[in-house]
C-alpha cells in the first residue's frame, strides 16, 4: 500500500527528513587551485630536462635533452566525496580535483608530456596514525603510473627552494660532484660539443648545474605575501604509501636496476603563492613546482627534473 497522510498518521513527519546532508567540500592546501567555479587554469614557461636511453649498437647509452617549455595545468573540483572503506577505522571521505596537465618545447616546437591525474586531500587518520596528507596519482602515457603521497604547510612569505641536479647516479650511492661528473658525461657540459644532447637556445649551464635556478629567477623582486607547500613522494616517507608502476616495455629485462627506462620514483614540491601586484592592483596566484623522477637504465639513476611558474588566468 502507498503511504499517504491517510493511511500514516507519522506522513507528515517522514515526508519533511531528508538525508544528512554532506559536508561542504573540503580542498584543504587544495582549494586555490580552483576558483568559485570549482576550475582552475593554469599557464606559464619552464625547463625541463631528461636523460633517454640510446640504443648501445650506437656506442652511447644515453641522449640528454634541454627543453625550454611552454605549460597548461588545468583543475577541475571533484563534485562530491571521495569514501575510503575503513577496516581498522571508520570510512574516511577525501576530497579532491582532477587535473591535466600539457607540456610543450618551445624550441624546437614539439609536444612533451601530457598527463591526465587527480590530487586529494586526505583527512587525519587513526589506523595509520597520520596528520592530514595530500596525494597525486597520475598517469603518463608512455606507460607509468605514479601515486606520490605526503604532507603540506602554510608559511609566511616566499618559497624556499633548494638547488638540485641531474646528475646520473648508481642507486644506493652518492653522485659524484658536478665537476666530476662533467668528466664522464661529457653532455652536461654546454661549451663542449655533442651528438648526444639537445638544447633550446636559452638554455644556459647555470640551469644545467641547477634547474631549480630557473624558478628563483622567476620571482625575484617579487613580493610573495604566503605560500601553501605541497610536498609529495612515491618513496613512503615520511608517508607510507605509494609508489610507481610501469609497463612491459620500460622495465624490460627486469632485475633492476635495468630495463629500457624503469621509473622507478617521484618526488615533487609545489608552491602555491600569493603575490602582491606591483602596479598596486589586487593580489595574484601563482603555482610553481619542481619534480624529480629517477629513470634506471644501464645500472644507473637517471634524474629527470621538471620545474615550471605559472600563473592562474
Amino acid at each position: 500500500m502507498a503511504i499517504s497522510p491517510r493511511t500514516d498518521p507519522d506522513f507528515a513527519f517522514k515526508a519533511v527528513e531528508q538525508p544528512a546532508v554532506d559536508p561542504v567540500l573540503d580542498l584543504g592546501p587544495l582549494a586555490e587551485l580552483v576558483g568559485p567555479d570549482g576550475k582552475g587554469v593554469w599557464e606559464g614557461k619552464g625547463f625541463n630536462t631528461i636523460w633517454r636511453p640510446h640504443p648501445l649498437a650506437e656506442g652511447h647509452d644515453r641522449f640528454l635533452e634541454l627543453n625550454l617549455t611552454s605549460e597548461k595545468l588545468e583543475f577541475t573540483k571533484i563534485n562530491g566525496k571521495i569514501p575510503n572503506r575503513g577496516l581498522l577505522m571508520p570510512d574516511i571521505n577525501m576530497f579532491g580535483l582532477t587535473y591535466m596537465q600539457q607540456i610543450e618545447g618551445v624550441d624546437p616546437p614539439e609536444g612533451l608530456h601530457i598527463e591526465p591525474g587527480i590530487w586529494a586531500h586526505v583527512p587525519a587518520t587513526t589506523d595509520p596514525n597520520l596528520a592530514q596528507t595530500v596525494v597525486r596519482m597520475a598517469s603518463i602515457p608512455h606507460g607509468t603510473t605514479i601515486l606520490a603521497q605526503g604532507e603540506f604547510l602554510d608559511v609566511q612569505g616566499g618559497p624556499q627552494i633548494a638547488e638540485n641536479n641531474i646528475i646520473p647516479f648508481e642507486p644506493g650511492k652518492n653522485p659524484r660532484s658536478f665537476a666530476e661528473a662533467e668528466a664522464v658525461f661529457t653532455e652536461l657540459n654546454l661549451a663542449v660539443p655533442s651528438n648526444f644532447r639537445q638544447a633550446s637556445a636559452g638554455v644556459t649551464e647555470a640551469m644545467v648545474e641547477n634547474p631549480n635556478s630557473v624558478l628563483v629567477k622567476d620571482i625575484q623582486g617579487q613580493d610573495i605575501k604566503s605560500t601553501t607547500v605541497l610536498i609529495v613522494s612515491t618513496k613512503h616517507t615520511p608517508v607510507p604509501g605509494g609508489g610507481t608502476a610501469n609497463t612491459a616495455f620500460l622495465e624490460a629485462g627486469s632485475n633492476p636496476p635495468g630495463g629500457n627506462a624503469t621509473a622507478t620514483d617521484v618526488e615533487a614540491i609545489f608552491w602555491i603563492e600569493t603575490v602582491a601586484d606591483p602596479y598596486g592592483g589586487p593580489d595574484f596566484l601563482q603555482l610553481q613546482y619542481t619534480q624529480t623522477v629517477q629513470l634506471v637504465f644501464n645500472k644507473l639513476s637517471w634524474p629527470h627534473i621538471t620545474v615550471a611558474t605559472l600563473k592562474k588566468v
